[in-house]
């Protein structure tokens, strides 16, 4: 039975979720919300929720003194009715809540309506699970089963004669001692790949890099959600590619000119040598303002996708970041009909919920 307490905190939990639902697209596009992010937890402000408290002041009629209407102030002063001197009473403030982000994994889930990702089954890895399931005479102390221990004891004492009824105690020797036994199961267990692929030409300023960081971020959110083990690796090329860590990957300098293809080239390499792709879960997402070299590297870099790349890939994802007129190799690879390959133009803050949306919606 739960206490009146426990229902008003589980009211509250839920208003507290309904106004972070409400508000999750700003929350999307809220940089400063990735920053707040602990090992575990992800702290959110969320406005327009007043915390119930009391008023000081004189006490006033309709306060168990006579009349009184429903809504009347406490306290003896009315709002605006003070002179501009301090005053004493507590404002408004904006309440922070913490998240799991498997929580809010689960919020974005339901208000972009996200299907959930069933891993593959050829990419399962089987580990082993213990099941605790019986009880044995010998075992490491860790492990002792105290319940069972005494009531043995109490059971030898008994039939023994040495249980004093008077001055009750239960003492256990060695032969009462109980140690609980496990087996090994075999369990299923999911593994996932992320790799990022970053332009760090010229043309990608530090604005770009920041729609980049914001997306990526509710990416690696939702999927891992799905898998119990994630792996993810950064790339980034100008005109050539190198793998790097996920600090560099978004405070890289930009400068030199764009051959997409070398970023493709390097992702194929990674997945060949590391990943084996009937083991594995791999999902791509690239980001670039469109830039590339010339056609030539546009019809290599399709090329590199319909041969090597989307055969073993869960997902491609191409994201092109606030894109000038002409810069455009999201329309070259328009042209290769896919079913695993997605793009989405992120031009400001507001396409960062749209492309999420546009990613994850097959559920792949």
């Amino acid at each position: 039975m739960s206490l009146p307490i426990d229902q008003d905190a589980s009211r509250f939990r839920q208003i507290v979720r309904g106004k972070i639902k409400q508000n999750l697209r700003k929350h999307i596009t809220n940089g400063e919300l990735i920053g707040r992010q602990g090992k575990d937890l992800v702290s959110i402000p969320v406005p327009e929720i007043e915390l119930p408290h009391f008023r000081f002041g004189d006490p006033r009629e309709g306060v168990g003194q006579g009349a009184g209407d429903i809504g009347d102030s406490l306290g003896s002063a009315q709002p605006g009715d003070g002179d501009s001197v301090a005053g004493d009473q507590p404002g408004a403030h904006i309440l922070e809540v913490e998240l799991t982000v498997a929580e809010l994994a689960e919020l974005l889930g339901e208000e972009l309506e996200l299907p959930r990702i069933q891993p593959k089954g050829k990419n399962v890895i089987e580990t082993q699970a213990i099941r605790y399931s019986g009880v044995r005479r010998a075992g490491p102390a860790g492990l002792r089963y105290f319940k069972r221990t005494y009531r043995q004891a109490l059971k030898r004492q008994l039939i023994s004669g040495t249980y004093n009824w008077e001055r009750p105690a239960i003492v256990p020797i060695h032969d009462d001692m109980r140690y609980r036994s496990w087996k090994s199961y075999p369990k299923p267990d999911s593994h996932a790949v992320l790799f990022y692929l970053m332009d760090v030409s010229g043309s990608m300023t530090q604005r770009k890099k920041e729609l980049v960081r914001l997306t990526a971020f509710w990416l690696d959110t939702w999927l891992k959600a799905h898998y119990k083990n994630v792996a993810t690796r950064y790339i980034v090329h100008d005109a050539a590619a190198k793998e790097v860590d996920a600090h560099t990957f978004y405070h890289l300098r930009e400068s030199g000119g764009t051959r997409i293809s070398s970023a493709y080239e390097l992702c194929q390499k990674i997945i060949a040598h590391d990943y084996a792709a009937d083991e594995w879960n791999l999902y791509a997402f690239h980001f670039s303002d469109g830039e590339n070299y010339d056609s030539d590297d546009d019809r290599r870099c399709l090329n590199l996708l319909e041969a090597a790349l989307l055969p073993r890939l869960n997902l491609f994802g191409y994201g092109q970041v606030q894109s000038a007129p002409g810069q455009q190799f999201m329309h070259t690879l328009n042209h290769l009909k896919h079913e695993k390959l997605v793009s989405a133009a992120i031009q400001d803050d507001n396409d960062i919920y749209a492309a999420i949306k546009a990613f994850l919606g097959k559920g792949a």
